[in-house]
């Protein structure tokens, strides 16, 4: 074991061996081939009886992990929606390990609190949202959806004179929640965590938006508690729900509006993307991720709500022992469903610092850049057939029929010069592109490409 003054040798080796892995993603296969036999062998050894010294421990985790290891911060990841880390938020996470505070109260932890308070506001200001909206510090969107829509179940109850904190759901009057076609699967996924069931699916177009006409019959002459479901940013295409009728028509129902803005959200921090989310703060909740474009380590999810009763009535909790602090305006443990958790704002804050308003302007700006330079590139190859209309950071694309799509992706995966995700789409198989890193470049496009055209070069022909 280390005694306490040679913790600085320890995390000397750990800092030098973070920066050779970070150094080398540019030459480093995007996801290497992996022996999972040898992977176990290596990392599964029997549990030792006696302690290790720390720095052999690290080290030899680092050797023994570095095959199964795929270069997931690096520009030539555009494998779903995942960001890089940039510099500054990737030291403020190692800050918040070493500071290891518990993030959940104001008493114990007054500059976690505080951080997370000037945060919330940055990110309020930034997309957009009203003055006044609480918001709470979550591990990603899904436990953001969760919040956001329990916060919305207690306070459509409410309205229809029932006590969910007293009274529970037994006997509770029905919540209808209405959704699109091509909504995301986490959306539904805190519906049934929440015990309501699964939502009624309204029509969505060709590129996944929301039938606003679907949803305007669906609604019409409604009574009784409702949850509408838009989406900023949809997962394949990046389409962006009409959110300013939907919003209308949502109000005239008398329906609480749940925005899931993953990563769409973040087009309002770009002036020349702003247009997309037009309408979005008239929602009564959002939720979005800021692991992926704002590009600080996992896991880092925001909900905001512009109902802030309701938000704490949902997700509050007291006890004899904590100290909620007096003239505080915020304990952190009344807006997320988790009680002990890591002081998540730190890395937002320090990414936020950093970039400033332009730099996130730029980040988004660069990425969408990117996606339409990929786009462009792999569209002009025989066969290839772009699917969606590029409005963001998001390629869809296929090629004659579903073998030949699936063959060129699997020869891009294998060749490690890039990495992507397959998906389906209006039941025929499609390759998904996602440019959402700070570190990608004119170069890892060309590169990109460049993986594209051997591949159909050696794909089996259709």
């Amino acid at each position: 074991m280390l005694r306490v003054g040679e913790t600085r040798e320890l995390l000397e080796l750990t800092a030098e061996l973070a920066a050779s892995f970070l150094e080398g993603l540019d030459e480093r296969r995007v996801l290497p081939p992996v022996d999972v036999g040898e992977l176990r062998a290596a990392l599964a050894r029997p549990l030792p009886d006696d302690p290790c010294d720390p720095r052999d421990v690290i080290a030899a985790l680092a050797a023994d992990a570095d095959p199964g290891l795929a270069a997931m911060p690096g520009g030539r990841w555009f494998g779903f929606v995942i960001g890089g880390a940039v510099p500054a938020a990737l030291a403020a996470d190692w800050l918040t390990s070493t500071w290891d505070q518990n993030a959940g109260l104001f008493a114990p932890t007054p500059a976690a609190a505080v951080v997370e308070e000037v945060a919330g506001e940055w990110l309020r200001d930034l997309f957009g949202l009203p003055e006044g909206v609480s918001f709470g510090f979550v591990t990603g969107c899904q436990m953001a959806h969760f919040t956001a829509l329990a916060a919305a179940r207690a306070h459509v109850l409410r309205d229809a004179g029932w006590d969910l904190a007293a009274d529970g759901l037994y006997g509770a009057p029905r919540i209808r929640v209405v959704v699109g076609a091509k909504r995301h699967a986490t959306v539904d996924r805190a519906l049934r965590f929440l015990g309501l069931g699964a939502p009624e699916v309204l029509a969505a177009d060709d590129q996944g938006r929301l039938s606003v006409e679907a949803l305007a019959a669906a609604l019409e002459g409604h009574r009784g508690p409702l949850i509408a479901c838009a989406q900023a940013g949809e997962v394949n295409t990046g389409a962006f729900d009409d959110l300013e009728a939907v919003a209308a028509i949502a109000k005239r129902a008398g329906a609480w509006l749940h925005v899931d803005g993953a990563f769409g959200l973040w087009a309002a921090a770009a002036p020349a993307r702003r247009h997309l989310v037009r309408g979005v703060e008239l929602a009564d909740s959002w939720a979005t991720d800021a692991h992926k474009w704002l590009n600080v380590p996992y896991d880092s999810g925001i909900v905001f709500c512009a109902h802030p009763d309701s938000h704490r009535a949902a997700m509050g909790i007291q006890a004899e022992y904590l100290v909620h602090t007096e003239g505080a305006d915020r304990e952190p443990l009344d807006f997320n469903p988790e009680f002990s958790r890591r002081a998540r704002g730190f890395p937002v804050y320090a990414a936020l610092r950093s970039l400033g308003r332009s730099g996130v302007a730029d980040l988004v700006e660069r990425c969408c850049a990117h996606a339409a330079a990929v786009a462009e590139g792999i569209s002009l190859l025989p066969g290839a057939e772009l699917v969606n209309e590029v409005v963001l950071n998001q390629v869809l694309l296929r090629f004659e029929d579903d073998e030949r799509t699936q063959a060129v992706l699997a020869r891009v995966q294998a060749g490690g010069e890039a990495w992507l995700s397959g998906t389906t789409w209006d039941g025929r198989a499609a390759i998904r592109v996602s440019v959402s890193n700070w570190q990608t470049s004119e170069r890892d496009v060309e590169r990109l490409v460049g993986a594209f055209r051997a591949a159909v070069g050696g794909a089996v022909p259709a």
